[in-house]
């Protein structure tokens, strides 16, 4: 059949606040035009965000029920370790309470001055954990990432050309990794394929400079590999995810994510030395090596979740609810990313909105526009989070709309497709916005802005 149905039945249902628009004036002034002041209980579809945001299944529920809260050794961490283990192949698995724990422990033990972190494309907290770090991140994606209507079905692919001047140009003792993030959540949650991956793997062994994944959407990022890669389709989801981790040295997971879990994060290294110092500084700043920060129950949860993660019925569905708003967007004639990424449509807020100019941040007064007029909550990505002193402005201007897995069904999508389109009919109203106040790293999540 054509129709692809959410594949899960419904237990537990939480009921949706609706306030008035008035009501949604008031609060969204009283946030300073930023979405992440604003009340949770004050927004009706929360697309802020995929990270943390999905719901549980029975079983995992089931697992919080029976989970061990011993400090050390916990059959719940031997559990959640003996998964990981047979779905990526690391060895060397250490627990954190989220994944951008992981990074900084990653980044304190191998950044520095002077080291250089190249990636397709780091995002925020990935970015942020380097640069903190002393060291400086740079992007290297493909052409075809920055170009929003070419539809290219591996825009997360890294330039290996471009990797291999800059490791040739900076000397390779000055990078300490490469990262590759998938999917590229910075360009729309767009793949990158094995195929890449195999070519980095390569410039990587040639200068022996290790390579990490940021994993986050492991799963998914598979998912399009079996979809469009020469020679993929009928391999299953689970060994792609394998093959992908077996080209790496090292990985970065925040679980949740594609670990399906609220709370979680994960780091992977092959290099028993590495592990061990990370260990270290996992027992300082996070918690025993056998819990990281996380309650058993949070690693029975991330148990189960590592393993859902893999149906193929599942990421049918996932894929496909962000493909069907997309295609009804761009049928509106609202541009996008294309094609549609795995968690997230990404909107051109510079198409959407070409009256106002990025210093007056267009991706931000589409968000808040979302959010006076149907009570939405999505994330400005562009100039508000990756600009700031010193910066060159980002290439793209977008409104990122991240889905919380399995929490929203078709018709609450209808409603946000409807939304976004009659937001975009009256397009010349949005005003842009100036920052008041900003913090000096990570301004978007707490700047104030005000109308221009």
């Amino acid at each position: 059949m054509k129709t692809i149905i959410e594949p899960f039945r419904i237990k537990v249902v939480e009921p949706l606040q609706m306030r008035t628009r008035d009501e949604r004036e008031a609060i969204v002034r009283q946030a300073g035009f930023n979405m992440f002041l604003i009340p949770a209980a004050d927004v009706l579809i929360d697309l802020l965000t995929d990270s943390g945001t999905g719901a549980m299944s029975s079983l995992q529920w089931a697992g919080v029920m029976q989970a061990d809260e011993s400090y050390a050794g916990s059959p719940s961490f031997f559990h959640f370790e003996r998964i990981l283990r047979e779905v990526t192949g690391f060895r060397h698995i250490l627990p954190t309470h989220q994944g951008r724990a992981s990074e900084r422990i990653l980044f304190e033990l191998v950044g520095g001055a002077g080291k250089v972190v190249p990636s397709n494309a780091h995002f925020d907290t990935t970015r942020a954990n380097i640069e903190h770090s002393g060291a400086e991140a740079v992007d290297l994606p493909i052409a075809e990432a920055r170009q929003a209507r070419n539809r290219h079905r591996f825009k997360g692919n890294m330039d290996v050309a471009a990797l291999e001047a800059l490791v040739e140009r900076v000397g390779p003792e000055n990078v300490p990794v490469v990262m590759c993030t998938v999917t590229s959540n910075t360009f729309g949650g767009q793949p990158a394929s094995l195929e890449n991956l195999r070519a980095i793997r390569g410039v990587c062994d040639r200068f022996r400079v290790p390579l990490f994944l940021d994993a986050c959407r492991f799963a998914e990022n598979a998912w399009f590999i079996k979809q469009y890669e020469n020679g993929q389709h009928d391999r299953p989801v689970r060994a792609i995810v394998r093959e992908m981790f077996d080209l790496t040295d090292g990985a970065t997971i925040s679980a949740k994510k594609d670990g399906l879990v609220n709370t979680g994060g994960v780091l992977l290294v092959r290099d028993e030395a590495l592990f061990q110092r990370a260990s270290n500084l996992l027992i300082l700043t996070e918690g025993y090596v056998t819990y990281g920060g996380l309650a058993g129950r949070d690693l029975e949860a991330m148990a189960q979740g590592f393993q859902e993660v893999l149906d193929e019925e599942y990421l049918r569905y996932r894929i496909r609810s962000a493909e069907y708003v997309g295609e009804k967007l761009l049928s509106a004639g609202i541009q996008i990313i294309e094609p549609p990424g795995g968690h997230a449509i990404y909107i051109d807020a510079a198409a959407f909105c070409p009256h106002i100019p990025p210093a007056q941040f267009p991706g931000q007064a589409l968000v808040v526009g979302l959010y006076r007029h149907a009570g939405i909550r999505g994330v400005e990505i562009g100039s508000v989070m990756f600009g700031g002193a010193g910066r060159e402005l980002p290439s793209m201007e977008l409104v990122r709309l991240a889905f919380p897995r399995r929490v929203y069904t078709q018709s609450h999508m209808d409603y946000v497709i409807e939304a976004v389109i009659e937001v975009f009919e009256r397009r010349h109203d949005l005003r842009g916005l100036r920052i008041v106040t900003e913090p000096p790293a990570l301004r978007h999540f707490t700047a104030k802005f005000e109308e221009v």
